[in-house]
């Protein structure tokens, strides 16, 4: 009897297997050496950890289930006190990354590359050396008031620092150039930089160096032309760069607004404009020909509600480039129900902003326990890392690194440090205690749940790799500009104001709603850029803040009377982004907006509603209507005044709920059903259960399942009309997530099956008549299983050496 894999397999890179040679990107995969792949990377700091600790901690990395490794490479760490460069180990060994490279292709682990030049992970001067700022005092940023930049951050542009970039990414290309897959080497992917635009967010601090504003202001002549004078009265010239920084740097309160926008629209083609160096001096270092990874921030206080800030400084950097892919970079510690709408959100805007080249990645993917302050105080369950993967997953990421997965040492610096610590670290002495391998290399309590999170994405994986996430006809729109917000003008009160009114309903709408409703009503939705030229879905479901880009309104305008249909949940529009009167979706809806009531001293706003329940709900605010021939669906309590509304407009419909209304699942299931927007996969509404379908190239179809609850759910679901295993319900525990095979192509045939697949294995029998091919699929617990439509038995055998059974379904021959 002769061995064999049927169906399609993935299997661990063995040690001795020969390197990949061949990475690139394309139709939204990962493909190495031409097969699409899932890449299962953790993050280990070679620099953190004595020499002969390298082994031990990528043996454990392999035994969890990663078949790649990532790592930073710290240019304040490899630049010593006399000012060379040492990646060799000339003057530490703990400093040799070709040796640790080395060492992990001997293992059979590929090789995720991040040479900053910023690389964060708690280093001194965010990993760029004091030197540089000392050598160089121009290349560190002044924002508002003309203060000194209160981070670490730099000016990307300027000069001296891009020249003291090339020269450290020359010296990183030398060590790895030769190791990229190209070159028979473990180095599939190399990351630009790291969280582009994060310290300016962060601080509301802009880089506004001399330099930076004579930009600005030959940015603002080419896009205003005439028109520059009448949106900034008495904004200096070019030619007197020191009045035209102080003008900027502290500019007049009618331009407080405006500044704010078209700063951050510049600063992303500045961010772009750096990339694209970034890239360059990486090819002319070597380290071409695999593909370019951007690493996108943006999570806070464990939320994702300020994801798109990044996505949206960040947005010129990727698409409109075939090998470069963004990732995102999220901290929300436990997967809940409200983290589990953000995770979700994020995902989809981040597909939505990629270009049909462009896989989706998870550059550090949240492991470990999160105690991230070591102080007993954030401890997350261990099923979140599972629960997190498994979502990421089922939404098309091709690549997940499991961030930080070995915590390790930081050293005493060389040369000395004077701003309070010894070492080349901010943590102390320990780093990453709560990863899944502690600092001294202890298996965490968090090992094993991300050792299970690796064994999903690579049992899942045969499926998913070429898979795509399956959509309602539905999609949650993504408006970037109304992210504008990371340079907030110091002492303006209204752009102050105007900042306020963007945070309230963009994105998920008003408290964040949307993304968990059409989750809890079992909606597979997408996102769609509205900057982006093509098809919008037939429904669009929007948080809409009350100012809006003309542009943006117009296009919303033109989808419904063409035909499409509209969910608004916050503010119809009334004003641009600049604070301009601008009512064009108002206008194209028929609805005009009469006034607004809000939460005060001694007054509690309060709506009543039509549909769903048909009580009365208390509301923070409510925007008020009048529309000739509308459906009144919210009205102000006291007064009566219609604040959400049920239209007909052109060809089209439009449900506007002007206010900041709570989860009534049966208004929202009334409207989207007045829309038109019916989900495909219907089930009981339960709020911790998502539902979710991909399909791959060869028609595999997989559910994904994921209860983010602390409470067992049971539903019956239908997909595409057709009752599921028969109408037996769906059974999930409390914080547990399935995959299961709805139509999975195995041995020629088809499979479905109520438990998740574990592996699928084959033999060749020898009979008189010929060989014959059969197979068996391994599932991964008791259940019922259909081949090719026709109930089969599911086998079950128990392992005389563990004692645990196994659940078997015999193929029979391939077809």
């Amino acid at each position: 009897m002769a061995s064999v894999i049927l169906g399609r397999p993935r299997t661990p890179r063995a040690a001795k297997e020969p390197p990949v040679t061949d990475v690139r990107l394309a139709r939204r995969q990962l493909l190495v050496d031409g097969v699409p792949t899932l890449v299962v990377a953790g993050e280990i700091h070679y620099f953190r950890l004595r020499r002969e600790h390298w082994r031990g901690r990528l043996e454990l990395l392999r035994t969890a289930g990663a078949d790649t490794v990532a790592t930073y490479v710290p240019w304040v760490v490899h630049e010593r006190a006399d000012g060379t460069l040492d990646l060799t180990g000339r003057t530490d060994p703990t400093l040799d990354l070709g040796a640790f490279l080395d060492l992990a292709a001997e293992l059979g682990l590929q090789a995720l590359v991040r040479p900053g030049p910023f690389v964060m992970a708690e280093m001194a001067g965010e990993g760029v050396p004091d030197r540089v700022r000392r050598e160089h005092p121009e290349v560190v940023p002044v924002g508002w008031g003309g203060a000194t930049a209160p981070t670490g951050d730099l000016d990307y542009l300027a000069p001296a620092f891009l020249a003291e970039t090339r020269r450290w990414y020359a010296a990183v290309g030398e060590v790895v150039g030769p190791r990229t897959a190209p070159n028979g080497g473990p180095v599939i992917a190399v990351q630009l930089d790291n969280e582009i635009g994060m310290l300016a967010w962060v601080s509301g601090s802009p880089q506004l160096t001399a330099d930076a504003c004579v930009g600005l202001r030959d940015w603002l002549a080419e896009r205003y032309g005439d028109g520059l004078v009448a949106r900034y009265p008495g904004l200096p010239d070019a030619c007197d760069p020191a009045a035209l920084a102080d003008a900027v740097r502290r500019p007049r309160e009618g331009w407080a607004t405006a500044l704010r926008l078209d700063l951050g629209r510049f600063s992303r083609e500045r961010f772009a404009t750096y990339v694209d160096a970034l890239e360059e001096a990486a090819e002319s270092a070597g380290m071409g020909g695999v593909p370019f990874l951007i690493n996108v921030h943006g999570t806070t206080g464990g939320s994702g509600a300020s994801f798109p800030i990044g996505l949206s400084q960040l947005a010129l950097t990727f698409p409109g480039h075939a090998q470069r892919a963004a990732g995102s970079d999220h901290y929300l510690g436990d997967l809940t129900l409200a983290t589990a709408g953000d995770l979700h959100l994020m995902n989809a805007h981040l597909a939505a902003l990629s270009d049909d080249e462009q896989p989706a990645t998870s550059l550090e993917h949240e492991a470990g326990h999160a105690d991230y302050g070591d102080d007993l105080a954030a401890r997350t369950d261990p099923s979140a890392v599972v629960l997190k993967t498994r979502l990421s997953l089922a939404q098309g990421h091709r690549l997940l690194n499991f961030y930080l997965f070995a915590g390790g040492t930081n050293f005493v610096a060389d040369p000395p440090r004077s701003d309070g610590t010894t070492r080349f670290g901010i943590t102390g002495e320990r780093h990453g205690f709560a990863a899944p391998v502690g600092p001294e290399g202890q298996r965490g309590p968090s090992f094993d749940s991300t050792a299970e999170a690796m064994r999903v994405a690579a049992r899942l994986a045969p499926w998913l790799a070429d898979a795509d996430e399956e959509h309602d006809d539905l999609a949650l729109a993504l408006v970037l500009d109304d992210y504008l917000t990371e340079y907030p003008v110091p002492g303006s009160d209204d752009d102050a104001h105007a900042v306020a009114e963007l945070a309230h309903a963009r994105g998920g709408g008003p408290r964040g709603l949307l993304p968990r409703v059409l989750l809890t009503l079992g909606y597979r939705y997408g996102a769609v850029d509205l900057a982006r030229d093509g098809d919008l879905p037939r429904t669009v479901v929007l948080g809409s803040p009350v100012a809006a880009d003309a542009a943006v309104q117009a296009r919303l305008a033109t989808h419904v009377r063409g035909g499409g249909s509209l969910l608004l949940l916050g503010s119809l529009p009334t004003t641009e982004l600049d604070g301009t009167p601008c009512t064009i979706l108002s206008d194209a809806l028929g609805v005009r907006v009469v006034g607004e009531v809000r939460d005060r001293p001694g007054w509690f706003t309060s709506v009543t509603s039509t549909w769903g329940h048909g009580t009365e709900r208390r509301v923070g605010r409510a925007q008020l209507y009048e529309a000739e021939g509308a459906q009144v669906v919210l009205a102000e309590a006291m007064s009566g005044t219609p604040c959400g509304l049920a239209l007909e407009a052109g060809a089209g419909r439009a449900v506007v709920l002007g206010c900041d209304w709570g989860a009534d699942l049966g208004l929202f299931t009334t409207a989207l059903t007045w829309l038109g927007a019916a989900p495909g996969l219907v089930r009981e509404a339960i709020p911790g259960l998502i539902t979710l379908t991909t399909r791959a190239a060869d028609g595999s179809r997989l559910l994904h399942a994921l209860n983010v609850g602390g409470s067992p759910v049971s539903t019956s679901i239908t997909l595409d009309g057709v009752a599921l295993w028969e109408g037996a319900p769906l059974t999930l525990q409390a914080r547990t997530g399935v995959a299961l095979p709805i139509g999975v192509r195995v041995s020629g045939h088809s499979l479905t099956a109520t438990a998740e697949i574990e592996s699928v294995d084959g033999w060749l029998d020898g009979r008189e008549d010929g060989w014959v091919d059969r197979g068996v699929a391994i599932l991964a617990g008791p259940g019922r299983a259909w081949l090719d439509g026709t109930e089969v038995e599911v086998v079950r055998d128990e392992d005389a050496g563990s004692g645990a059974p196994s659940f078997r379904v015999p193929l029979g021959p391939a077809r």
